[in-house]
């Protein structure tokens, strides 16, 4: 028999590690229908130009192969996984997020859906969802009599 060390701060914090991933792999209801959710939430960035939507995701570590985007029923779907190296390793600590990840958006109807693009570099994905030409804003000039 070995003696080992207690160290009642670690058992805390693999307890409180265990119960946030197990919540966040139940599904959420919103509206009736459900939406997957993963092991983790990569980062985005939104933006609005006149012409365009843009959305910048940072996916460290992930590869291109294993990610997915869906739009269905005016909801952008980004989806993935983080694979982790299966190596018997003793680990000190891991903070790295890995497993499958979720991200929704609902679109504004005034887009091109079919012109939709994305680029992905350096585990940096960018999406370009052009406006269509109603959403554009126009300049009337209203003349005076």
């Amino acid at each position: 028999m070995s003696l080992s060390i207690w160290d009642p701060f670690q058992e805390m914090e693999t307890l409180l590690d265990r119960y946030n991933r197990s919540s966040r792999k139940t599904l959420a209801d919103s509206d009736n229908r459900n939406f997957e959710v993963g092991d983790w939430v990569p980062v985005v960035d939104i933006e609005e130009t006149e012409d365009a939507f843009t959305i910048k995701s940072e996916l460290p570590g992930v590869e291109k192969d294993d990610v997915s985007i869906n739009i269905d029923r005016g909801i952008l779907t980004i989806k993935g996984e983080k694979k982790t190296e299966k190596e018997d390793k003793k680990r000190h600590r891991v903070e790295c997020s890995y497993g499958s990840f979720v991200r929704s958006f609902t679109l504004p109807q005034s887009i091109k859906m079919d012109e939709v693009e994305a680029e992905y570099n350096n585990g940096i994905l960018n999406l370009t969802i052009p406006k269509s030409e109603e959403a554009k804003p126009k300049e009337i000039e209203v003349k005076i009599k």
